[in-house]
């Protein structure tokens, strides 16, 4: 059984590991921010891109973001250099070789797509 902590914010719970997730949901307030911070998406938007997710627990989530910016910014910061750690460790896919073997020799305009 998974222990689940209350906020004083009406959507927001704190899993396990005391990180914040909207209630009725697996969304993590994190995936949320992440979403604002890469494509600026309003609230609007938010519903938009995420219909399962009503106004009320969007705005919960976005208060409890902006109450706690320093801990979930921290968080993301974390998780980035994490998964740049893991794309480091495993290297460059096949597809990738052979995307680079294919564009070599293509000309300017390829040579300045950075696919890898």
């Amino acid at each position: 059984m998974t222990l689940v902590t209350t906020t004083e914010y009406k959507h927001i719970l704190l899993d396990e590991h005391q990180v914040p997730f909207i209630n009725g949901t697996s969304m993590k307030v994190v995936e949320l921010v992440t979403s604002v911070q890469a494509y600026g998406w309003s609230p609007e938007e938010l519903h938009f891109q995420y219909p399962h997710l009503n106004m009320s627990q969007i705005h919960s989530a976005l208060a409890y973001y902006w109450e706690h910016k320093a801990e979930i910014d921290e968080d993301m910061k974390r998780r980035f250099e994490y998964s740049e750690k893991l794309r480091l460790e495993a290297g460059e896919s096949p597809l990738s070789k052979r995307l680079r073997k294919f564009f070599i020799g293509k000309g300017e305009a390829f040579r300045q797509i950075n696919l890898w």
